[in-house]
């Protein structure tokens, strides 16, 4: 059994910070990709931030120069630092671990409950 658990949401002001964290646990033999996710009212879960296990990165447009993602192997732990929050920030963001339970599995996506962020004065 995998379980990834994310803290660190809240309501901020426009032009705050917030650090998200997603610890995974568990069955884990190995994980790729990490990112994070989101999800507005109305709107469709998309990408925010996927780092490889490299430590390339990827950023959608919107939080370009804006939110960091990081990521720590030896605690399964991925981060999302979120600076110059916006209104339009505000979502539910869920994150993502692809990985395998064992040597002979493929590698399966996994996800957090979600956290939720609010940009509001």
């Amino acid at each position: 059994q995998v379980q990834l658990v994310e803290s660190g949401g809240g309501l901020v002001q426009p032009g705050g910070s917030l650090r998200l964290s997603c610890a995974a646990s568990g069955s884990i033999f190995s994980i790729s990709d990490m990112g994070w996710y989101r999800k507005g009212p109305g709107e469709q879960r998309d990408l925010v931030a996927l780092i490889i296990s490299g430590g390339r990165t990827h950023y959608a447009d919107s939080v370009k120069g804006r939110f960091t993602i990081s990521r720590d192997n030896a605690k399964n732990t991925v981060y999302l630092q979120m600076n110059s929050l916006k209104p339009e920030d505000t979502a539910v963001y869920y994150c993502n671990a692809d990985l395998k339970t064992s040597p002979l599995t493929d590698i399966t996506p996994y996800w957090g409950q979600g956290t939720q962020v609010t940009v509001s004065s």
